[in-house]
C-alpha cells in the first residue's frame, strides 16, 4: 500500500467520523430546543 492510498483511507476515515458527530452535534441541539429526548426513548 502506497504513502498515498493510506493518505486518502485516513481522510476518508477522518471525512465520515466528522460528518457522523455532526449529524449527532444538530440532533442533540435540536432535541435541547424542542424540547426531546436524544435517542427517542424516554428517560425518565
Amino acid at each position: 500500500m502506497t504513502l498515498t492510498t493510506k493518505r486518502i483511507l485516513i481522510l476518508a476515515a477522518i471525512i465520515l467520523t466528522g460528518f457522523l458527530l455532526g449529524r449527532l452535534a444538530v440532533r442533540a441541539l435540536l432535541n435541547l430546543l424542542l424540547g426531546g429526548t436524544l435517542f427517542g426513548g424516554n428517560l425518565l
